[in-house]
């Protein structure tokens, strides 16, 4: 397990590591909080290596080690680093996650393996068929343990935790950047007295962060960015959005203007989603697209910017996006973009930070000009930009045909002849009356007298 530590390069703990290290290598249950970026995951691998290790593995291998995380990219990043630290032990890791080959994972399940790291419904298709079971798991950990309790994944949660040996047989783990009394207390019924660790409660984000505020309307936002994205000279750079077609339309733009960018976004199938990431974490991908699948605990070294394109509707979500960069100790920018449509996040996000986020006010030279949208593409949310309105041709009035001639009457007949009266003379002729309406509306006139005989 040393030598992993060198290869990796680590050489001291870190704040968290120390406070955590001392009680889970004694066996106590932990619900800790820190920052993004400070070692929570190194700190329960390494409990979980060193108890492991201290016991026999049982026959056949069954998973003595169980890491639930909320996101895909997460349970790669996790599988990876305890592979990468635990090289030296002849432990085997395996993560299980939707998108990816559901036969090949199978089989590794059932081959056995040591630590098992899983998205809570793909780990529940295999416990429900038998391909495995948690009765001999021994280390429990949540990572991301306030998302995980969130109502979206609390039912899932609930039943894998049935299928774990009880709380007093087996040591228990919460970690999370942001650990609220709910979360406190829907945890603590899974725990056995367990020891609640906090990191500088009054620092949610990285104290080498800079942090910034643009008001700015919701037609002026994109050309804003393209401004930013010049001055700042964003190397590798995360933009977060709210919706997956608001991250698809980015794209799209950006591209359009000349930038290399790309989207992370739940609708991206699961190999294109690694290949992102592996392009972005190795340099080749300057811009990432991504909505809040990307802003959980996902490591990637060199992050200068994070943009906030749209203030997220969770405050807590804020920090966990900020927190992709200025990790470890290094410097790192995070700039957000207030418009109509989400300052309403404001009030709530400064509330959970302590403290009101810095606003900054940009010249008119920060504003590009944007170029014209191809048609059919959908326009930016917000008021229309009156630079760009283009006013329609009125339709041409089509030619008014000339009026049909009237028909001419036909010639009148004669009047029929008139029934005799008792003395044999014609009966006078009957004049139809007409009724005349007043002018106010009102009732009708009455009929014109006959004529006198």
């Amino acid at each position: 397990m040393r030598a992993g530590l060198r290869d990796a390069g680590f050489s001291q703990c870190t704040l968290v590591q120390a406070e955590v290290l001392p009680l889970t290598l004694a066996g106590r249950d932990v619900a800790a909080q820190a920052q993004t970026g400070t070692g929570k995951t190194a700190a329960y691998l390494l409990t979980i290596f060193s108890k492991l290790l201290a016991t026999p593995r049982p026959d056949p291998c069954q998973p003595r080690a169980l890491i639930i995380a909320p996101t895909r990219e997460l349970v790669v990043q996790v599988a990876n680093d305890a592979e990468k630290l635990g090289v030296h032990t002849g432990l085997h890791t395996e993560a299980v996650f939707g998108g990816m080959d559901y036969r090949a994972q199978r089989e590794e399940l059932r081959a056995g393996v040591d630590i098992l790291v899983g998205t809570p419904g793909r780990l529940l298709d295999y416990l429900e068929q038998g391909v495995t079971s948690l009765r001999n798991v021994q280390v429990f950990v949540v990572d991301e343990a306030d998302r995980m309790f969130d109502m979206g994944f609390i039912d899932d949660l609930r039943r894998i935790t049935r299928r774990l040996p009880s709380p007093g047989r087996r040591q228990t783990l919460f970690f999370t950047a942001t650990l609220s009394p709910r979360v406190l207390g829907l945890g603590y019924s899974e725990m056995r007295d367990p020891a609640e660790i906090v990191i500088n409660p009054e620092e949610l984000t990285p104290d080498r962060l800079e942090q910034v505020l643009y008001h700015v309307g919701g037609h002026e936002k994109f050309s804003l960015l393209l401004g930013l994205l010049e001055r700042e000279g964003c190397a590798r750079t995360m933009l977060f959005v709210n919706t997956r077609e608001e991250a698809r339309r980015l794209v799209e733009r950006l591209e359009r203007h000349g930038y290399n960018a790309r989207g992370l976004t739940g609708s991206v199938i699961q190999r294109s989603r690694l290949k992102v990431l592996q392009d972005f974490k190795d340099g080749n991908l300057p811009l990432l697209v991504a909505t809040d699948v990307a802003s959980r605990g996902l490591h990637i070294e060199g992050v200068s910017h994070v943009i906030n394109y749209d203030l997220p509707f969770d405050p807590e979500d804020y920090v966990h996006r900020v927190g992709r960069t200025a990790r470890v100790g290094q410097e790192g920018k995070a700039i957000s973009l207030a418009c109509e449509n989400f300052v309403y996040s404001l009030g709530g996000i400064e509330k959970l930070l302590g403290f009101s986020i810095p606003v900054a006010h940009p010249d008119d030279a920060l504003f590009v000009k944007v170029k014209p949208r191809p048609r059919g593409e959908a326009p930016e949310r917000g008021r229309r930009d009156p630079s760009r309105r283009e006013r329609r041709p009125r339709p041409a009035a089509a030619p008014v045909a000339p009026a049909p001639p009237e028909p001419t009457p036909p010639p009148s007949e004669p009047p029929p002849p008139q029934a005799p009266t008792a003395e044999g003379e014609p009966r006078p002729a009957r004049k139809r009356r007409r009724r005349r309406r007043r002018s106010g509306g009102g009732p009708a006139a009455a009929p014109d007298a006959a004529p006198a005989s």
